[in-house]
């Protein structure tokens, strides 16, 4: 239908209604373009993929057509072919339909492997005829066509045998064709390569034989070839056998063959020698063990899925040491080979859990060994071995391992949660990840022969064989330590930091506890590596200590910059010897104070009777100062082994060991050793290291941690050490509180990338800091709480939310738990308290905070009297208390003892101290840390003297009847307990005294008083945050609960008092006071404190910190003076108001008069009542 004239618009420029705009008619010719370059490349693409398709059919239709022709050639063969016949009408036509069959199929058909089987047999029969015209390798000695005929041939024939190999699997069914034919290709590979085979040569053409092998065995190395490859993919199936545990399916005699003619091709161009002329074309060996190395040397079990009998050929030096020099010249390039493998190959369980790398590297140890029977535990390295050249190449491949791991950790875990998100099922995922250990551990199992003693020793011996009589050390920390000679400790010290790395990555189930026993328990090692370690730190830098020069034997020191000579003089001890010797010693660790300076019979000046405590520059190391920044990769390296060492070392070694025999070091080497830690740990955490020094820290952080809770324990360092490298740095308390704090709830959240380094020193060695001022930290804690729950709401004003309580004087302990129990974290409020006296009638006075603190001290008092049963004193001669195992068998034990933890919150929330200490070991679970061995002194000595006697008994430990069984009385009944599984039907003998001893230790230390602490800190925690008694040992813990010793200083009490009522310090009365506090025992200037503040203890840091302050008040009492001159006095007793701390004293004349009042008064038990 037509457009109405007057409807059409018509332009008058002659342009349509609508016109195409530049930017669109631009981007239609280019799409236009694109179509047509797009048509082109389809139609030549086209073009191609015909021509491929018809040169591939016509290619087909002439192999099929000459394989058929061949095959009735071959069938009529007769005894006379010659060589010239086998080359030209045999082996030509087969070698273009065989190798495009293994081209082109990749899976040898029926046919083809009959037609194999045919040739190969053929010319096995020709090379076997001692007829030169039938012996198809004569050729190889023939004109120059001929030989390079032959050549040409014999490198298709290998490269044919050598893809039948690859694909033979003597584990899964329907290859039982394939072995045949693979034993015939292996025969025929073998005398190609072998001049023993060639049975026509004489003697002229020996030397053109010769160069023709050597020239085929130079074709074999080449990756042309794909010998080693195809090498590599069955022997890869026979490791997948060794892993699965899958049998062969086919004759073993077959397999053996087979696999021995591959080890043969492999290990052939190592035997081969280069001739000695000019001829480029002969092979280069160090091609071939480029080959090994990358193809064969990286087979996961390498060595456990070949037969035994042909170890000792891949073991041996020629082909063994060419590889390792091999590896060392050409590192880089072996490691992109083997990278381009890893990724060229399909990615298996084998090659997920360790890398290619990792194989060559367990290959490599274990084929570096040779042993005297099935265990690893007697052993050797394989003769001829060059020990350099095996820990250079260990040293690379564990370096590259270490580095894979590291960056694919995460990976993996990133990798298993994106599992767990999808439709994987969370078993499925566990299946997954049992394998993966699975195949770790089977991995580790290859590394065993490094964690053995005779392998460390062998290496030790070798380093003193090389190194020079005296050894020279570079002084500067931030340069590479220098050795003369060719093999280096260092070496051997870099060797076991991978290993011990390694492990902690690989095995699932030890971890690096392998690597740590050897290293621990190998005599000598652990001092050798301090004495190099001690050396690069000290020397040169003006130390105060001593400059080191070691001579061959690495066993003398010497002092350099010190006024006195420091002789380390190490205690003869003889087990043998018990007598009372050995008892004394015992009581003398076992009963010591905690405060007591320690015993050094050697006289150490630098030993905390000597050393100033103020000299903090003494412990502040110089060469420590920049952290893991100043310090080069080899001194971390020792650094972190030697923490890791000794750490595992120091969880065995008992007080006996470490402070009178000394051993493995002298007290002023601990010390040395404290102080480099912790100087090291200090400024690791100030200078934020980052996250490549975390290995170094972290191990660093636990053997610091292990040594000074042995210090604090049983002092042998002066508090300046630990305080020395944070003198100048410390912060604000109040701003160092709050850090400190927010740092441990990240950490709480697993979120530790916000932490500051300020606050990851407070949270991981708060030692740095001085107790006083970790004290005042943590009133700051308890001051920021209060504010907070002022701000929300909790408490709103004064008195506001306050408890109140109405307490029994003879049951206060039953009336508190049923009042206060339930409160929970409530119990931070404030508490008014109103007492019933023992007769029944309510006491006088208000509680404005005297009396409140009066309940929870005597609460605590008569709850924790042994006599009440929830408690007991431990053995030794502190008395400290520890949960009563009977109590667990109480009706409500348990929540009592939960309750009291709530108490001990209360009064440390308040800042009370109380009257009593807990044991260390009991202080050490609320603390969240493991007890060792020798905390058992502090708890019960008599068991702890046995178990260090059974440790160090000579004699046949089985004599004592033992068994792994421990045997308690609780109420009247005798309860054994197993210490392991099946403990009772296992005996304690020579070889498992040990873990008996720490096995019975850790019964007692840890598992049997567990339950009790994890009560007592659930109650605890409800008041006092774990972050805050963090920053305290046990003995501190005790020390903040009750104030330390039984006495305080009077004077400073006297400076800090105040007068009221008329009294001043210049009073005759007040100066009376004085001098008869003055002449008081220490118990009863406890017994004052008590009955004035309500507690018997000095505040922690001094009586300036009383609040209210401590004050006398002036009680007027009028005496006739007739009865002052008949010698009466005033006959009014003292009183107190504890809310005040307020000491009501009336106006003695005479001292013997006040002392007698004053002591009546403080002993009756009341206070306000006396006013």
């Amino acid at each position: 239908m037509s457009v109405p004239p007057k409807q059409r618009q018509v332009s008058l420029r002659g342009a349509s209604a609508k016109e195409i705009s530049r930017d669109a008619l631009l981007e239609k010719v280019s799409q236009e373009r694109e179509l047509r370059i797009y048509n082109r490349r389809a139609s030549a693409a086209a073009l191609f993929v015909q021509r491929v398709w018809r040169r591939y059919n016509a290619m087909k239709k002439v192999s099929e057509q000459l394989q058929q022709e061949w095959e009735t050639l071959a069938d009529q063969h007769n005894n006379q072919m010659t060589s010239g016949w086998i080359s030209k009408n045999l082996l030509r036509p087969f070698l273009f339909f065989a190798a495009r069959s293994s081209t082109l199929h990749q899976k040898l058909q029926f046919t083809n492997v009959k037609c194999m089987s045919t040739c190969f047999k053929i010319l096995l029969r020709s090379i076997n005829s001692t007829d030169a015209e039938k012996n198809f390798c004569s050729l190889a000695v023939g004109t120059n066509e001929e030989k390079s005929t032959w050549l040409y041939q014999a490198q298709k024939l290998i490269s044919l045998c050598s893809f039948i190999l690859a694909e033979c699997d003597i584990t899964c069914d329907g290859h039982e064709n394939m072995v045949p034919l693979t034993v015939l290709a292996m025969r025929l590979s073998i005398s190609l390569s072998d001049l023993k085979g060639w049975k026509s040569l004489k003697s002229d053409n020996i030397r053109d034989a010769d160069i023709a092998v050597k020239r085929l065995i130079g074709f074999m190395a080449t990756r042309k070839s794909g010998m080693y490859s195809c090498i590599r993919k069955y022997i890869m199936k026979l490791g997948s056998q060794v892993a699965s545990g899958k049998k062969t399916v086919v004759s073993t005699d077959d397999c053996f063959v087979i696999t021995a003619s591959a080890i043969t091709l492999a290990l052939c161009s190592f035997h081969s020698k280069r001739l000695d002329m000019g001829d480029t074309d002969i092979f280069d060996a160090n091609d071939a063990s480029k080959q090994y190395c990358v193809f064969i040397l990286t087979v996961p079990y390498l060595t456990q899925c070949l037969p035994s009998l042909l170890l000792p050929a891949l073991k041996h030096e020629s082909a063994l040491l060419p590889c390792l020099d091999n590896l060392l010249i050409s590192k880089d390039k072996i490691f992109d080979e083997i990278l381009k493998l890893e990724q060229s190959e399909n990615s298996g369980s084998c090659a997920e859990a360790i890398p290619c790398s990792g194989w060559a590297l367990a290959n490599i140890i274990n084929l570096a060994m040779e042993y005297g029977d099935d265990s690893c535990a007697t052993g050797r390295f394989i003769q001829g071995l060059d020990c350099r050249l095996y820990v250079h190449v260990v040293n690379i491949f564990s370096e590259n391992l270490l580095n894979w791991l590291e960056s694919n950790v995460g990976l993996m875990r990133k990798h298993r949660d994106e599992l767990l998100a999808t439709d994987y099922s969370s078993e499925a995922v566990d299946s997954i990840s049992d394998n993966s250990n699975n195949m770790k551990s089977s991995y580790i199992d290859l590394l065993k022969p490094v964690h053995q003693q005779w392998h460390l020793r062998n290496l030790l011996i070798m380093v003193k064989k090389n190194i020079s009589a005296q050894v020279a050390y570079t002084c500067a920390t931030n340069q590479s330590i220098e050795y003369l000679g060719n093999f280096k400790l260092l070496n051997v010290i870099y060797l076991y930091y991978y290993m011990l790395r390694i492990f902690s990555f690989l095995n699932p189930f030890l971890g690096s506890l392998p690597i740590l026993n050897i290293l621990s328990f190998t005599p000598g090692f652990l001092v050798e590596l301090w004495e190099i370690l001690e050396a690069s730190i000290f020397s040169g830098t003006g130390h105060l200590f001593y400059e080191v020069k070691f001579r061959k034997d690495a066993k003398d020191a010497n002092v350099g910059n010190c006024n006195e000579t420091i002789c380390d003089t190490r205690h003869k001890w003889n087990m043998k010897d018990a007598g009372s010797k050995w008892v004394n010693v015992l009581q003398k660790i076992a009963g010591r104070s905690t405060d007591g300076n320690c015993t050094n019979s050697n006289g150490d000046p630098l030993s905390p009777d000597h050393v100033n405590e103020d000299a903090h520059d003494l412990w502040d190391v110089e060469a420590m100062r920049r952290g893991p920044q100043g310090v080069s990769k080899d001194l971390s390296c020792m650094l972190h082994l030697f923490c890791a060492t000794y750490a595992h070392l120091l969880l065995v070694l008992d007080d006996i060991e470490f402070y009178e025999k000394q051993v493995p070091f002298t007290l002023q080497q601990q010390r040395r050793i404290a102080s480099v830690l912790n100087t090291f740990v200090y400024n690791s955490f100030i200078n934020n290291g980052g996250p490549s020094s975390k290995t170094v820290t972290d191990v660093a952080v636990r053997c610091l941690h292990l040594l000074y809770e042995r210090d604090c324990r049983h002092r042998f360092c002066p508090s300046s050490l630990w305080l020395g490298p944070a003198r100048k740095g410390r912060i604000p308390i109040a701003a160092a509180a709050r850090a400190h704090e927010a740092a441990f709830i990240n950490l709480q959240c697993g979120d530790s990338s916000t932490i500051s380094s300020m606050s990851s020193l407070l949270t991981t060695v708060p030692h740095v800091y001085p107790f006083e001022e970790r004290v005042q930290m943590f009133r700051e804690f308890i001051k920021m709480d209060k504010v907070a729950r002022r701000v929300a709401g909790e408490v709103s004003g004064s008195g506001s939310g306050s408890i109140e309580i109405v307490v029994r004087r003879d049951h206060i302990i039953e009336d508190g738990y049923r009042q206060l129990n339930f409160l929970g974290s409530r119990l931070k409020s404030c508490i008014n308290v109103s007492f019933i006296s023992e007769c029944g009638l309510p006491e006088a006075g208000l509680d404005y905070g005297g009396l409140s603190k009066e309940f929870l001290t005597d609460l605590s008092k008569a709850a924790f009297d042994p006599q009440y049963g929830l408690f007991s004193q431990t053995s030794t001669s502190e008395n400290n208390l520890i949960p009563n195992m009977s109590a667990r068998l109480l009706g409500n034990g348990i929540e009592m003892i939960e309750f009291l933890g709530r108490v001990v919150g209360k009064a440390l929330y308040e800042g009370i101290l109380l009257d009593y200490s807990f044991s260390p070991v009991f202080v050490q679970k609320l603390l969240g840390r493991y007890s060792f061995l020798d905390e058992l002194s502090t708890l019960d000595s008599e068991l702890y003297r046995s178990l260090i006697y059974v440790k160090h008994c000579d004699g046949d430990v089985a004599e004592l009847s033992l068994d792994f069984t421990v045997t308690e009385e609780l109420c009247g009944r005798r309860v054994v307990t197993e210490l392991k599984p099946g403990g009772t039907n296992v005996s304690v003998t020579n070889e498992n005294k040990l873990q008996y001893v720490h096995a019975m230790a850790d019964y007692k230390l840890n598992r049997q008083i567990l339950p009790f602490a994890n009560a007592f800190y659930r109650g605890l925690v409800d008041l006092i945050s774990p972050s805050w008694l963090s920053l305290f040992n046990a003995n501190e813990f005790n020390q903040l609960l009750s104030g330390g010793n039984h006495d305080f200083d009077v004077d400073d009490l006297r400076s800090n008092t105040k007068y009221t009522g008329g009294y001043s310090e210049s009073s005759r009365t007040v100066k009376l006071f004085w001098e008869v506090v003055k002449g008081f025992k220490p118990i009863e200037r406890c017994m004052l404190l008590k009955f004035v503040t309500s507690c018997s203890r000095a505040p922690l840091l001094g009586f300036k910190h009383l609040q209210p302050s401590f004050t006398i008040h002036k009680v007027a009492c009028d005496v006739p003076i007739w009865a002052t001159i008949g010698g009466q006095d005033v006959d009014r007793l003292p009183s107190a108001s504890t809310c005040y701390n307020t000491l009501k004293l009336p106006t003695y004349k005479r001292s013997s008069t006040l002392r007698n009042k004053l002591l009546y008064a403080i002993s009756s038990n009341t206070g306000f009542e006396l006013s």
